[in-house]
């Protein structure tokens, strides 16, 4: 982690204050700015979401697609928690706090207004952000994909009648124009660019590229936020600090709640983090465009649609921040072991991983040890790399010379120089230890032998022949056939 991204938590704060500040100071800039926008999608912040999410979509293999089903159980839970609690556990949220205790603080007008904002911002999945918030959790890009996607058609049926069905309202008018070109222009063409990025350049090494400048496009997203509102919040700041208060309340319960689910039903938590994620944020160009419609620009409704949007990111990164902390406690729940017991009789051993799980060689082998009913002990090694004398034992026992355990593509390779054959062993690990993306991967050791699994098939060399059934690697080739035997 950069010392940029290390301290991003002060970075949000600095910017939410500037984002106001200007707000305050230069009005007209900020609703010119503001008022570039076409079907209530603002084009400039569209622009820097565009930015935000692109390194996590350059990361998607349409081949790798059909591996998604095998995550049932975290799209279960996303759409249970979207749509089974989020809008109805923000309607009790919006009753108990703005109707009953803070009524008292609230214009008495404008009650009922604010509680229909409220329930319209918790009926909107979120569709753009999730893609940045997914990324700086390490998620399943194929499950995020998938997921928004999968929400975003649901959406188009169902937004309508809950929102109708707990305001009380016998006709609901969806902005069409707004849902639809938030689609098109958060997915289908994000999705397609990054697509044809990846068939023209190293998709690993543009990711890693733009992803300071993916951050710098989030805090340049807040300052426009805040200065958009800038006025608004410095003349009503009671208000919208209370209105604040469910919208955190919701967030944290139902990603708390998605992501402890996940954990209870054994899922990775390379998916768990984007399902929380997923199943708290809000797609609030939607939400601000059906409050505008259905209440008017000046309405409470309206004003509570905008508190969830000034909240979304940093309360997000916070959401962010736990899953990130919380993984140890996450993966030493029971039924993350994601392999069920093996049937008795099994040959089963340590088997240790060193696992990059952004790389598909490297999810590819780790699913091939599970299948063999091994649970190894996984260990990412960008975040956690081995000392010096592991790494010089692991390059060893896989019968590999220093340089040929180093990784070129997608790391600072070139720039460092190593390409030099004058560098000696010493200087290369020394290297590879200051950057341990430049560690090649996957290592796995087992009792057995010490391999570097490329390709991903080499692992089953070290493994013992306990596989349960076919396997198939995420580009779509059959590895192992119905009976677990190797395909040659």
């Amino acid at each position: 982690m950069s010392s940029f991204e290390r301290y991003l938590t002060i970075w949000v704060f600095l910017c939410i204050v500037v984002g106001v500040a200007l707000g305050h100071v230069l009005p007209s800039v900020f609703q010119a700015i503001g008022a570039a926008e076409v079907a209530k999608v603002n084009l400039p912040v569209a622009v820097l979401i565009w930015l935000m999410i692109i390194p996590m979509l350059l990361k998607i293999d349409f081949a790798s697609l059909s591996q998604v089903g095998r995550h049932w159980r975290g799209i279960g839970v996303t759409l249970f928690i979207n749509w089974a609690v989020k809008p109805f556990s923000m309607a009790l949220l919006g009753w108990l706090f703005v109707g009953y205790l803070f009524r008292p603080y609230l214009p008495a007008d404008q009650i009922d207004s604010y509680i229909a904002g409220l329930i319209i911002l918790a009926a909107a999945p979120c569709t753009a952000m999730v893609f940045v918030w997914s990324n700086l959790t390490k998620g399943e890009p194929h499950f995020t994909l998938s997921q928004v996607a999968l929400n975003d058609t649901i959406m188009v049926v169902a937004f309508a009648p809950i929102v109708g069905l707990l305001l009380g309202l016998s006709a609901i008018t969806v902005p069409w124009d707004t849902l639809i070109l938030s689609v098109l222009l958060y997915i289908v063409l994000p999705v397609i660019v990054a697509q044809m990025l990846r068939r023209v350049t190293d998709a690993d090494r543009l990711g890693a590229k733009l992803q300071p400048v993916s951050l710098l496009a989030l805090l340049a997203t807040l300052v426009l936020l805040f200065g958009f509102q800038g006025e608004r919040i410095i003349a009503q700041p009671a208000v919208i600090a209370l209105l604040a208060v469910p919208i955190l309340i919701q967030v944290y319960f139902n990603s708390g709640l998605a992501y402890l689910l996940n954990r209870m039903s054994g899922e990775e938590h390379c998916v768990a983090g984007p399902s929380a994620l997923i199943g708290a944020s809000n797609f609030f160009e939607l939400a601000v465009a059906a409050a505008i419609s259905l209440f008017g620009f000046n309405s409470g409704a309206a004003l509570a649609t905008v508190v969830g949007v000034l909240i979304e990111v940093p309360v997000m990164l916070s959401v962010v921040w736990i899953v990130n902390r919380s993984k140890g406690w996450y993966e030493r729940g029971a039924a993350v072991q994601t392999t069920p017991p093996p049937s008795k009789g099994s040959n089963i051993m340590d088997v240790t991983i060193y696992h990059n799980p952004d790389c598909g060689t490297s999810r590819n082998t780790l699913e091939m040890i599970r299948n063999a009913g091994i649970q190894p002990t996984v260990i990412e090694y960008v975040k956690a790399p081995p000392s010096r004398d592991q790494l010089v034992r692991m390059i060893a026992d896989a019968g590999l010379t220093v340089r040929e355990a180093i990784r070129e593509k997608g790391t600072p390779y070139a720039e460092l120089g190593l390409d030099d054959p004058k560098l000696t062993d010493d200087q290369l690990l020394d290297a590879m230890l200051e950057n341990p993306i430049l560690i090649n991967r996957p290592f796995v050791i087992t009792p057995i032998g010490t391999r570097l699994s490329r390709p991903s098939e080499l692992v089953l060399d070290i493994l013992p022949a306990t596989h349960k059934g076919a396997f198939t690697k995420e580009d779509g080739e059959q590895v192992l056939d119905a009976e677990g035997r190797r395909i040659v």
